[in-house]
């Protein structure tokens, strides 16, 4: 499932190029879906589409993508390759396909705000913690499994009343941790006595009575249920707080890329593909929150790295145009290439540790 979240987030990719290299009059030769070999193709005027046997992305091909292969095309084919293009339309081409991967994750953290998914509000609340997602109150956000609240309390519930007083966060967790066990308190002991909640559900009261017990590593009694509701995002507010998300993550990974070329301990904690598919896996098996969280993430992270200005990265043809822009004339494909180089040697490095680490995790 995670696999096939990474190839359409792909294919989208590439279909942000394609659309945009139609749109400004560019020779597209070829858009594929998937990799070779080719199970189908059919040509549609100037481009071929093809069904590739290998599920992992898909490619367009546009006329004249390297200078050098200019020299030998036909004069009417050579004025709509890319190098024959204005650097804008260049420029607008090669940002479409990290632009669709940008609109996606922006779509998928509004939708989860305004949703009110509470896994994917938590989500998001880890991802950037400068953007509060829940809100801290008497209401239960969360019960945990064979606790003594599950099957008694339910997400949603409202705190009213706490052993016959007014129930706050504070009051509750004291008036909880009043209820003791009978003699030495022991991991898992049951208290003497219960405390009485009464809850507003539904609209209406209800009284409930539970006992505690005593957990080791909290230090205290517990009745093991989460504090607090998530919060409500409008339109405007949801679409705010997902650009917050969106920019925190993105600063995050340029960051975290520099510290991952200068410490050995963050190296320790990158992944490759496989890592990242378990947390995809895990992502959908939390729930839908969580997986589009998840998805939107990811998007936003393939958009950033291409953007790293090494070529054949989306970045470095942006880079290359630019500066064609500025100087008035075009850069030597050597120079791009060994500029290019040492960052994509840098990129390779970390994907290699990536791989190195998560094999070395699975070996145990």
């Amino acid at each position: 499932m995670t696999l096939l979240g990474i190839v359409v987030l792909i294919v989208l990719h590439e279909l942000g190029h394609f659309a945009v290299a139609k749109a400004v009059g560019m020779r597209v030769e070829r858009f594929s879906l998937f990799f070779p070999p080719t199970l189908f193709r059919v040509k549609r005027g100037e481009t071929e589409y093809a069904l590739g046997a290998i599920p992992a992305g898909g490619y367009v091909k546009i006329t004249g993508m390297n200078p050098e292969e200019l020299k030998g095309l036909d004069p009417q084919v050579a004025r709509r390759a890319y190098y024959s293009m204005p650097p804008w339309k260049r420029i607008a081409v090669i940002l479409a396909g990290p632009g669709v991967n940008v609109v996606i994750a922006f779509v998928l953290f509004w939708a989860v705000l305004l949703s009110g998914s509470l896994n994917g509000a938590a989500t998001l609340g880890r991802l950037d913690p400068g953007v509060p997602t829940l809100v801290a109150n008497a209401s239960v956000l969360a019960v945990e499994r064979g606790a003594p609240a599950d099957g008694v309390l339910r997400r949603g519930d409202s705190i009213v009343l706490v052993d016959g007083r007014h129930a706050t966060v504070a009051s509750t967790k004291a008036a909880i941790a009043l209820h003791r066990c009978a003699g030495v308190l022991t991991s898992g002991c049951r208290a003497a006595t219960p405390v009485d909640l009464v809850v507003r559900r539904g609209g209406r009261d209800v009284a409930l009575s539970i006992s505690p017990r005593y957990n080791t590593e909290a230090k205290r009694m517990l009745i093991g249920f989460g504090f607090g509701s998530v919060r409500s995002f409008g339109v405007l507010g949801a679409a705010s707080a997902a650009v917050s998300e969106m920019w925190h993550t993105t600063t995050g990974t340029i960051t975290g890329f520099g510290h991952a070329l200068t410490s050995s301990k963050v190296r320790g904690e990158v992944h490759s593909i496989i890592g990242i598919t378990e947390a995809g896996n895990e992502s959908v098996s939390a729930g839908p929150g969580d997986a589009f969280v998840f998805l939107g993430y990811l998007s936003l992270i393939l958009a950033v790295i291409n953007l790293f200005p090494f070529l054949p990265l989306d970045g470095g043809h942006v880079l290359w145009s630019v500066a064609e822009k500025v100087r008035g004339r075009r850069v030597s494909l050597l120079t791009m290439y060994r500029f290019s180089s040492v960052g994509i040697v840098l990129l390779l490095f970390l994907v290699v540790n990536g791989v190195s680490n998560d094999i070395s995790r699975l070996a145990g």
